[in-house]
């Protein structure tokens, strides 16, 4: 409904200006006429029930105009675009997600920044109880530490979203977010620099996420994840504090998983205490055993390659690290460079098979056909999440075939 009052609102300011809104796409000067209309229509008195000022607002939107090489835009007429076929699209290996290149990079470069804020990392453990090479390896995936650059506009790129993409809703609140980090002083507009996406700073926060978890910790009065390692380091430590970060634990351990234990219990609503874990004769692939304080608490199987590549004992810790990004490679690889910093380590000692080539929609037939036999495989989508994994290896296990919990060329025949 929203939508469609947006537009209606637009049409009538065309129509005041003597213009006809086209039946199908309409040009860019129109759109920009009905983008200007949507701002004193909408979007203004939105922002105002949540408290922005006029000030701040006419002077943040007077000059923005759409940014229209920005991807997934949707103008008014047109229809979004179609994802490229599943018949046609390939999900890759998770392998090809952890570039040993850039790993080794990212964990020199951080270990010596760990160094030379080590005070600073000392004390933000102590306040937010979250380890320093955490948001270390998080401030490098995320922004180079600080040298990636951010050249776009927030307000330009968030106003363009929330006026034509395909998640129109999101933005809006966090084209609203930024006008309150204006208002609020922190930033000027013209110094509110973010993604191509509006994400912001150093550790890339939506605006929304500003406001709720960056921290002044330089005790300048401002807080400044542009600038500020400090600030930068510190609000992604408070974020993952706030989402549950449970101090005095890591994120995870690599295991061997014997034969006979099943790849089919991994997720985070399977928890064990790890003493269980072990006890079924799972083992940390370092050799080293399982501290005591360790054996008594929760601990998640995880196998994102199934039975194909390295296998984890994870934390509740790792769950946290998901809220900065929901995927478990983003996290694995969040856990990996912080063990390199801290420790040295190197990559996972477990092989990724050579998995990862089928057809996503050979992947969606196999999850409708385990959705139909009763099974939750979760987002029915052509890839292979826990759910789908798990699944899988309990439909194997039933029908006589050796678990590997991730769908292969030669199941296709076979599950249906």
């Amino acid at each position: 409904m929203q939508i469609i009052r947006t537009f209606l609102k637009a049409s009538a300011a065309l129509a005041l200006l003597g213009l006809a809104l086209p039946a199908h796409a309409a040009s860019k000067a129109e759109v920009e006429t009905m983008f200007r209309a949507w701002i004193d229509n909408d979007l203004w008195p939105e922002a105002q029930k949540t408290g922005v000022s006029e000030k701040t607002f006419r002077a943040a939107m007077e000059g923005v105009s759409l940014n229209w090489e920005l991807p997934d835009l949707v103008p008014p007429g047109s229809k979004p675009k179609k994802e490229q076929a599943q018949s046609q699209a390939e999900f890759s290996s998770p392998g090809a997600y952890f570039s040993e290149k850039r790993l080794q990079g990212l964990a020199g470069k951080g270990g010596s920044l760990a160094k030379t804020h080590a005070g600073t990392l000392r004390k933000i453990e102590q306040r937010f109880g979250v380890p320093g090479e955490i948001v270390v390896a998080i401030w490098g995936r995320e922004s180079g530490f600080g040298s990636a650059k951010i050249p776009y506009s927030a307000v330009e790129v968030l106003a363009t979203k929330a006026f034509m993409s395909t998640r129109k809703d999101m933005f809006r609140s966090e084209l609203i977010a930024a006008l309150h980090i204006v208002d609020g002083g922190d930033r000027t507009v013209e110094q509110l620099k973010g993604s191509w996406a509006g994400a912001l700073g150093q550790p890339q926060f939506m605006p929304t996420s500003y406001l709720q978890y960056a921290v002044d910790f330089d005790g300048d009065g401002v807080r400044d994840i542009w600038n500020s390692v400090p600030d930068s380091l510190a609000s992604i430590a408070n974020y993952l504090a706030q989402k549950g970060w449970q101090a005095g634990r890591g994120w995870g351990y690599e295991v061997t998983i014997p034969d006979g234990v099943s790849c089919a219990q991994e997720g985070p609503d399977l928890a064990k205490p790890i003493s269980a874990w072990a006890s079924s004769g799972i083992a940390r692939i370092s050799g080293k055993a399982f501290s005591s304080g360790e054996g008594k608490a929760s601990g998640m199987m995880l196998v994102p390659a199934g039975t194909h590549g390295p296998e984890f004992i994870v934390t509740p810790n790792f769950y946290v690290i998901k809220e900065y990004n929901n995927s478990d490679l983003y996290a694995l690889y969040i856990g990996n460079l912080a063990d390199r910093i801290a420790y040295g380590s190197g990559p996972f000692r477990g092989a990724w098979g050579d998995v990862g080539k089928m057809l996503r929609s050979d992947v969606l037939a196999m999850q409708k056909a385990l959705v139909a036999k009763g099974y939750d495989v979760g987002k029915v989508d052509g890839l292979p999440g826990y759910k789908t994994r798990r699944s899988l290896g309990d439909w194997q296990a039933k029908s006589g075939l050796a678990p590997t919990c991730y769908p292969d060329a030669s199941l296709k025949t076979k599950l249906r």
